[in-house]
């Protein structure tokens, strides 16, 4: 009688535990499909599959994006030759829930089917919940050429390496950006190198950038406009980087006229050993001179 009585005292302990797992087994079969009904959408140019499938605040980062490059919203998001890899052929190592975000990571031999032969790395997917559905928010890719221990002890079946924060949703559902009305009138970039430092730029307030020990190019978010513009910077050193490594911070305007090559029209480099500043302004102009070499005189 009275390991009957233990037995049934422990019942109300097991139930729950189970519920639980069964709930997080189908979360997990419900991300998965949710990345597959995405990637379908991408591969058939299916404009109104990926805005069901894709998290409202990608949606209008995506928009601003090509709008900023002028061209055309929807039709442009399709026109990459490298397609989403697909998670069937990857192995899910952990798949994380916090909140309304989550994050699954797969390792295998992520296809982006660009040709040649695909090698083991990662590829993490996050998502959002919006209105009690989740919903496609990024896919990150994370090459291991220069971890070579980390992709041995991967193959290996030891995981730990996904232990750390950066594999972890943080259950912080970002705002909705400033979206943009149209295309914009002057297309823009912001060019940063930067080894051995972290670099974060923002353009008239609107578009913001972060550049990580790099030497890289971004699109301008609402591109330049007439007149008077601005980029704030801040500087900080990398630890173990050289804090005597030259840096440079650019603005271009590109060019719409056949022939004529990007305006560099605001810099701020330290080539010379010097420390840079910690943080600074550069303010730049587009006034109708420049306006007419970048755009003809339409």
């Amino acid at each position: 009688m009275k390991r009957i009585i233990l037995a049934l005292a422990l019942i109300p302990m097991i139930l729950p535990l189970t519920a639980q797992q069964n709930k997080d087994a189908q979360t997990v079969a419900n991300l998965r499909q949710v990345y597959l009904n995405w990637r379908h959408a991408m591969v058939n140019k299916n404009s109104s599959l990926w805005k069901a499938y894709t998290s409202s605040v990608r949606q209008i980062n995506v928009r601003n994006r090509l709008w900023s490059e002028r061209l055309r919203f929807p039709d442009a998001v399709f026109s990459s030759p490298i397609a989403p890899p697909d998670i069937n052929s990857l192995k899910a190592t952990r798949v994380r829930q916090k909140g309304r975000t989550a994050k699954a990571i797969y390792f295998g031999k992520v296809d982006f089917g660009v040709g040649g032969t695909p090698t083991e790395n990662v590829f993490v997917v996050s998502y959002l919940n919006e209105g009690g559905s989740w919903k496609y928010h990024s896919g990150e890719f994370v090459k291991l050429d220069l971890l070579p221990d980390v992709k041995k002890q991967l193959k290996a079946g030891d995981y730990k390496f996904f232990d750390s924060a950066d594999f972890h949703p943080d259950g912080k559902v970002p705002p909705k950006p400033l979206q943009l009305r149209g295309p914009v009138k002057y297309i823009a970039k912001t060019y940063v190198f930067c080894p051995g430092r972290e670099v974060n730029v923002s353009v008239n307030r609107i578009s913001k950038h972060l550049f990580q020990n790099t030497k890289r190019a971004e699109v301008i978010i609402g591109g330049a406009r007439d007149g008077a513009n601005q980029l704030q910077y801040s500087i900080k050193d990398i630890p173990g980087g050289d804090p005597k490594s030259p840096i440079t911070i650019r603005v271009y305007l590109m060019s719409e006229v056949k022939g004529v090559k990007p305006i560099k029209i605001a810099e701020y480099q330290v080539d010379d050993g010097t420390k840079p500043k910690a943080s600074g302004t550069l303010n730049f102009n587009v006034t109708p001179n420049v306006a007419k070499q970048i755009k003809g005189r339409r």
